[in-house]
C-alpha cells in the first residue's frame, strides 16, 4: 500500500511540477526561477496571430494580450511597451496596475497593439517585449505568437 505514495516522492524537489512554469502556450513572466520581477507577475503573456494554416501579412498588426498582477504594494502604471526591430507597440492609454489587483490588456478590447511587423507571422515564433513601468522600471520577456484557435479563439 506504500508503493504509490513512495513513488510520487521519488521525484524529489527537482521535478518539473515544482517549478514554474506556463501551463498552455503562453508565456509566464519567470525571473531567476521565480515568477515575476521588480514586484510585477504576468501569469499570461501572448500575442494573437493568424487563423490556423494562415499567416499575418507583411506590415500588420496584431493584438498584445497580458495579465499582470502588480504586487508592488503602491500602484503603478505600463506606460510603454518596445518590440525591438518587430514593429512598433501602441499602448492606449497609459494601462494602470492597482496594487494586488489583476489586470488584463485585452478585456473587452486589446490595449497593445502590435503594428508594423516587418515579416509575415504564422504563429509559433517569439517576440521579445521589453516593457516599461512608471516605478518598477523595465521588465523584459519573450512572448509567443499563437494561432487563433483552441481557447484564443474567442480573443477579440
Amino acid at each position: 500500500m506504500a508503493a504509490p505514495v513512495l513513488a510520487g516522492c521519488g521525484a524529489g524537489f527537482d521535478a518539473t511540477t515544482n517549478k514554474p512554469y506556463a501551463p498552455n502556450e503562453a508565456q509566464a513572466l519567470i525571473d531567476k526561477g521565480a515568477y515575476g520581477s521588480s514586484g510585477i507577475h504576468i501569469p499570461q503573456a501572448f500575442i494573437l496571430g493568424p487563423d490556423a494554416g494562415a499567416q499575418l501579412p507583411w506590415r500588420g498588426s496584431a493584438p498584445i494580450y497580458l495579465n499582470i498582477l502588480n504586487t508592488s504594494g503602491a500602484a503603478d502604471s505600463l506606460v510603454e511597451v518596445s518590440a525591438g526591430n518587430m514593429g512598433t507597440v501602441k499602448v492606449t492609454p497609459a494601462i494602470q496596475l492597482p496594487s494586488n489587483q489583476l489586470v488584463n490588456t485585452g478585456k473587452a478590447s486589446p490595449q497593445l497593439m502590435l503594428q508594423s511587423i516587418p515579416k509575415s507571422l504564422r504563429g509559433g515564433e517569439s517576440i521579445k517585449l521589453d516593457l516599461k513601468f512608471a516605478k518598477a522600471g523595465t521588465v523584459s520577456l519573450h512572448v509567443p505568437v499563437v494561432t487563433r484557435s483552441r481557447e484564443f479563439a474567442a480573443y477579440p
